[in-house]
Formats: C-alpha cells, structure tokens, sequence
C-alpha cells in the first residue's frame, strides 16, 4: 500500500490511477454500453450534438448524485476500516440500480477486479486492519479500496472514475453509432471540464441527496434485455 511518507508516492498513486482506468485492464468494462447502444437502436441519439447532450446528462443526473458521491463514501470507510458503512454503501448502490442489466454490470465488474487484485495479492488484509469485502462487491466499492490502497487522494479517484465512464462511452459509439474518432475526441474536449464540475458537485452532497434520476437511460437499459441485435452485453 502506498503511504505518503513513501518515496515518490504521488508518482506511485498516479500510476496506480492510470492502471485502474486504462481500457487495458481486464475486468470487461467495454462488454457493456449502460443503455447507450439502446438509445442508437431506438433514435434517441442520432447525431454527435445529441450524443454529447445525453452523456452530460448522464453525468449530472447520474454520476454527480450517484458513483462519484458514493466513491467518496467509500474511500473513507476503507481508510477508516469501516466494514459497516461498506457494506451499507455497496447495498445501497445495488438497491438503486433500475435494471437487472445495469445491477449486473456492478456485480460483474466488481468480482472481475477482485479477481485480478486477488491474483496481484492486493485484496485486503483484514488481520493487518483493513476492512472485510462486502457481499457481492460492486465496481465502486472495488474501485475504490483499489484507489485508497494506491494512495489515490478522493478527487482524483473521482475523476479517475468519470474519465473511465466517458472513455467507455465513447467507445461504445464509436462501434454502435458509429461515431468517428476525430467525434469522439471534439466530444472529450467538450466534457473533460464537466468531469470537474461533476466532481466538485458530487463531494458537495449530503447523504439524503443521493441517487440517480435517469429515466430515460433505465428504460434503455430495460428494452436492451430484449433487443434483437447487440453488441453489447444485457
């Protein structure tokens, strides 16, 4: 675990960071589109100006009031070994997730990176004074023990998280839309500054002020389950 008495610890944490938000790491982020390939399928975005209105939307509506709040959340009670409130937030995160498919996802990726920092020996130690995994980890609480364990300050870790969120977006549409790289590139340009604003939003919440208000992206999610052509995961 990197401390901040470590050597080049800002070196190690950024490191650390860039490894847990590569597309490179092997958890299958990119198997999933949380309700983007829907919304092509049924013309709800169509063009690049419509894709970046329904990203940013995603992000003030979902992120801001729901992963990023909780990643925060989260990366406290690991530094506190708090199994409790890890538990109670991972729990939380599962009861607010409006589909089987996006539920799923979390469950999925969660046990992936429990999987891979198992085989890196950076699971948590809880004779050493780390708190116990939870029930079915999902994603964030993975995430963010993986960040705290690094040495990750909370605001990066945020902004990590979303970085990840708008690559695997834009991803998506360059394969589903299609959108075009140079599209996908004006598009980051366009978002990278709302990431900050999301995050500066998101530490700002109280704990009654969380949760998603995504309709539309849930009936996406849930008429993905049955669409007749995919490419991404349901």
């Amino acid at each position: 675990m990197v401390t901040p008495t470590d050597p080049a610890s800002g070196d190690l944490a950024l490191l650390g960071l860039l490894q847990l938000v590569s597309p490179a790491l092997p958890i299958g982020a990119f198997a999933w589109s949380q309700g983007l390939e829907s919304a092509f399928e049924l013309q709800w975005v169509t063009t690049e100006a419509e894709l970046g209105e329904w990203l940013e939307g995603v992000l003030e509506d979902g992120l801001t009031r729901c992963e990023l709040p909780l990643l925060a959340r989260l990366q406290k009670a690991w530094a506190e070994a708090d199994s409790e409130s890890i538990a109670q937030w991972n729990q939380w995160l599962h009861a607010t997730r409006e589909t089987a498919e996006l539920s799923d996802e979390d469950i999925r990726l969660g046990g992936a990176l429990v999987r891979l920092l198992g085989s890196l020996n950076l699971l948590p130690q809880p004779e050493e004074g780390s708190a116990t995994l939870p029930a079915e980890p999902g994603y964030p609480a993975m995430f963010a023990w993986a960040a705290y364990s690094r040495g990750v300050p909370v605001r990066q870790t945020l902004l990590g998280f979303a970085w990840a969120w708008l690559e695997n977006q834009l991803a998506v549409a360059c394969k589903a839309m299609p959108l075009g790289h140079t599209a996908a590139q004006r598009l980051t340009e366009q978002l990278r500054p709302k990431l900050v604003i999301a995050v500066d939003k998101a530490l700002g919440l109280q704990d009654d002020e969380l949760g998603p208000v995504l309709p539309g992206l849930a009936l996406g999610s849930a008429l993905h389950e049955t669409q007749y052509s995919r490419l991404f995961r349901s």
